[in-house]
């Protein structure tokens, strides 16, 4: 355990010297929680803070919660909601805000296993009721990952993960943001698992976050209803 979390602090800290030495690297922070009801249902609960230079100028934040209900191995289905704000650049918290939002989400996802690599795909609608009014929008993200490791408690403790993740609105020019995530996450225990990794995001139409490059920090906590379930090897991306 400790040469792992020893591995992703060096990874951080590299990271920290290269963006200092050529781009200004933001930071985005993930704290995610969920419990699991059954094996086909749980809920979840979200919290992100964002900033645009690394661990400063921070101007965004965003919570959320929601149901998540797995038909099959392969099929799951999501609603969502949650408050996203936006502040203005060059600052912490600089007001005024960009935007001030609410939003609510229904969203499916498809799994599939190719040997030891997961595929999903990610589609999502937002309404959203922002500063400026009510806006469509729709996400798709197709991402693969892949679990390695000893195997010592019946997981793997280390996931590799790539995903791209497209937006799209109902009005022209229709499409809006390009977002590319590299992450390694590795299971502390069958309940937490950390995550590091290197985000990029793309805005063609910049109206409610700037799209940069952030080194992405994220802890995940699960709850179990029952003991039997925590034992279970979760391979699914994580959120963002």
């Amino acid at each position: 355990m400790r040469s792992y979390c020893l591995t992703l602090l060096i990874i951080i800290l590299s990271i920290k010297n290269i963006s200092a030495q050529s781009f200004d690297l933001g930071s985005w922070n993930i704290l995610n929680l969920k419990y699991n009801h059954t094996d086909q249902l749980n809920l979840f609960g979200e919290a992100q803070l964002r900033s645009l230079k690394f661990y400063n100028h921070f101007h965004y934040y965003e919570y959320k919660g929601g149901i998540n209900y797995k038909l099959n191995k392969s099929v799951q289905l999501s609603l969502g909601a949650g408050s996203y704000q936006t502040f203005a650049e060059g600052g912490n918290f600089k007001l005024p805000k960009n935007n001030n939002e609410f939003r609510l989400w229904p969203q499916l996802i498809l799994f599939q296993d190719i040997k030891q690599f997961k595929l999903e795909q990610r589609y999502r609608a937002e309404m959203r009721w922002t500063s400026k009014g009510y806006r469509n929008r729709f996400r798709y993200r197709v991402g693969v990952s892949y679990p390695f490791g000893k195997d010592t408690k019946g997981y793997k403790p280390l996931l590799a993960s790539f995903s791209n993740e497209l937006f799209f609105t109902d009005k022209e020019p229709y499409f809006e943001r390009n977002r590319m995530q590299l992450a390694l996450n590795y299971k502390i225990n069958s309940h937490s698992t950390l995550q590091v990794g290197y985000l990029h995001q793309f805005d063609y139409q910049i109206n409610d976050e700037t799209g940069r490059d952030f080194l992405v920090v994220g802890f995940f906590y699960e709850l179990f209803r029952k003991a039997v379930l925590s034992g279970r090897n979760n391979t699914e991306l994580k959120d963002f």
